[in-house]
Protein backbone atom coordinates (compact mmCIF):
# COMPACT_ATOMS: atom_id res chain seq x y z
CA UNK A 1 0.00 0.00 0.00
CA UNK A 2 1.53 3.19 -0.71
CA UNK A 3 1.95 5.82 2.08
CA UNK A 4 0.01 9.09 0.81
CA UNK A 5 0.66 12.76 2.44
CA UNK A 6 -2.68 14.03 3.53
CA UNK A 7 -2.75 16.94 0.91
CA UNK A 8 -2.14 14.23 -1.65
CA UNK A 9 -5.39 11.79 -0.06
CA UNK A 10 -7.82 14.73 -0.11
CA UNK A 11 -6.58 15.44 -3.95
CA UNK A 12 -7.50 12.53 -4.97
CA UNK A 13 -10.62 12.34 -3.46
CA UNK A 14 -11.53 15.46 -4.58
CA UNK A 15 -10.85 14.02 -8.06
CA UNK A 16 -12.33 10.59 -7.46
CA UNK A 17 -14.72 10.52 -4.84
CA UNK A 18 -18.61 11.90 -5.53
CA UNK A 19 -19.31 14.99 -3.89
CA UNK A 20 -22.09 13.49 -1.61
CA UNK A 21 -19.82 11.24 -0.22
CA UNK A 22 -18.56 13.85 2.60
CA UNK A 23 -15.86 14.19 4.98
CA UNK A 24 -16.64 14.53 8.74
CA UNK A 25 -14.55 17.47 9.98
CA UNK A 26 -14.37 19.04 6.15
CA UNK A 27 -11.81 21.94 7.23
CA UNK A 28 -9.78 20.20 8.67
CA UNK A 29 -10.27 15.86 7.81
CA UNK A 30 -8.79 13.23 10.15
CA UNK A 31 -6.62 10.52 8.05
CA UNK A 32 -7.47 7.40 9.58
CA UNK A 33 -4.98 5.03 9.38
CA UNK A 34 -5.47 1.81 11.25
CA UNK A 35 -7.95 1.06 13.60
CA UNK A 36 -8.09 -1.43 17.11
CA UNK A 37 -10.16 -2.22 19.61
CA UNK A 38 -12.36 0.91 19.91
CA UNK A 39 -9.65 3.15 18.97
CA UNK A 40 -8.74 4.75 15.57
CA UNK A 41 -4.99 6.19 14.73
CA UNK A 42 -4.68 8.85 12.23
CA UNK A 43 -1.40 9.20 9.91
CA UNK A 44 0.38 10.74 13.07
CA UNK A 45 -0.24 8.00 15.52
CA UNK A 46 -3.19 10.02 17.43
CA UNK A 47 -5.45 8.07 19.30
CA UNK A 48 -9.29 8.52 18.60
CA UNK A 49 -12.30 7.07 20.60
CA UNK A 50 -14.60 5.67 17.73
CA UNK A 51 -18.07 6.20 18.29
CA UNK A 52 -18.94 6.68 14.55
CA UNK A 53 -18.53 3.41 13.03
CA UNK A 54 -20.11 0.17 13.04
CA UNK A 55 -17.42 -1.38 15.83
CA UNK A 56 -19.38 -0.98 18.66
CA UNK A 57 -19.73 -4.40 19.81
CA UNK A 58 -16.40 -6.07 19.32
CA UNK A 59 -13.80 -3.09 17.95
CA UNK A 60 -11.74 -2.67 15.39
CA UNK A 61 -9.69 -5.70 14.51
CA UNK A 62 -10.86 -8.12 17.32
CA UNK A 63 -8.80 -11.27 16.36
CA UNK A 64 -11.85 -13.09 16.32
CA UNK A 65 -13.87 -11.60 14.12
CA UNK A 66 -10.54 -11.22 12.15
CA UNK A 67 -10.09 -15.08 11.98
CA UNK A 68 -13.73 -15.72 11.11
CA UNK A 69 -14.18 -13.41 8.60
CA UNK A 70 -10.89 -14.96 6.95
CA UNK A 71 -12.12 -18.62 7.46
CA UNK A 72 -15.40 -17.91 5.54
CA UNK A 73 -13.40 -15.70 2.90
CA UNK A 74 -11.56 -18.32 2.22
CA UNK A 75 -14.29 -20.68 1.62
CA UNK A 76 -17.22 -18.44 0.26
CA UNK A 77 -17.70 -14.58 -0.01
CA UNK A 78 -20.34 -13.86 -2.65
CA UNK A 79 -24.35 -11.96 -1.49
CA UNK A 80 -27.53 -13.55 0.11
CA UNK A 81 -29.15 -14.09 -3.42
CA UNK A 82 -27.32 -18.01 -3.79
CA UNK A 83 -28.59 -20.63 -1.50
CA UNK A 84 -25.97 -21.91 0.77
CA UNK A 85 -26.14 -23.40 4.25
CA UNK A 86 -24.65 -20.45 6.50
CA UNK A 87 -27.23 -17.65 5.62
CA UNK A 88 -29.96 -20.10 7.14
CA UNK A 89 -28.53 -21.58 10.20
CA UNK A 90 -27.67 -17.91 11.11
CA UNK A 91 -30.93 -16.74 10.53
CA UNK A 92 -32.03 -19.26 12.45
CA UNK A 93 -29.95 -18.87 15.60
CA UNK A 94 -31.06 -15.35 15.18
CA UNK A 95 -34.68 -16.12 15.33
CA UNK A 96 -34.76 -18.77 17.89
CA UNK A 97 -33.38 -16.01 20.65
CA UNK A 98 -36.53 -13.35 19.42
CA UNK A 99 -39.73 -12.77 20.81
CA UNK A 100 -42.86 -14.64 19.32
CA UNK A 101 -44.07 -13.12 16.21
CA UNK A 102 -40.92 -11.93 14.40
CA UNK A 103 -39.63 -14.55 12.36
CA UNK A 104 -37.55 -13.87 9.86
CA UNK A 105 -34.14 -11.72 8.85
CA UNK A 106 -33.17 -9.75 6.34
CA UNK A 107 -29.92 -9.24 6.20
CA UNK A 108 -27.70 -6.33 4.75
CA UNK A 109 -24.38 -4.81 4.55
CA UNK A 110 -24.58 -0.72 5.19
CA UNK A 111 -26.98 1.65 6.77
CA UNK A 112 -27.93 2.96 3.38
CA UNK A 113 -28.85 -1.07 2.55
CA UNK A 114 -30.84 -1.18 5.42
CA UNK A 115 -32.56 2.14 4.89
CA UNK A 116 -33.30 0.93 1.35
CA UNK A 117 -35.41 -2.28 2.48
CA UNK A 118 -36.99 0.03 5.20
CA UNK A 119 -38.35 2.29 2.39
CA UNK A 120 -39.67 -0.89 0.07
CA UNK A 121 -41.17 -2.74 3.66
CA UNK A 122 -42.98 0.34 4.45
CA UNK A 123 -44.25 1.27 0.74
CA UNK A 124 -45.08 -3.11 0.34
CA UNK A 125 -46.75 -2.72 3.88
CA UNK A 126 -49.12 0.79 3.15
CA UNK A 127 -49.51 0.35 -0.46
CA UNK A 128 -47.89 4.10 -0.82
CA UNK A 129 -45.01 5.52 -2.63
CA UNK A 130 -44.43 8.83 -0.73
CA UNK A 131 -41.08 9.69 1.37
CA UNK A 132 -40.58 12.96 3.07
CA UNK A 133 -36.84 13.36 3.30
CA UNK A 134 -35.27 16.04 5.69
CA UNK A 135 -31.90 17.29 5.70
CA UNK A 136 -30.21 19.24 8.25
CA UNK A 137 -26.78 20.85 7.66
CA UNK A 138 -24.58 22.35 10.72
Amino acid sequence: MQDLTKQETIALREKYIGQSCQLFFRDNPLKIVKGKGQYLYDENGDQYLDCINNVAHVGHCHPDVVEAGCAQMAELNTNSRFLHDNIVLCAKRIVSTMPRGLSVCFFVNSGSEANDLALRLAQIHTGRKDVIALEQYN
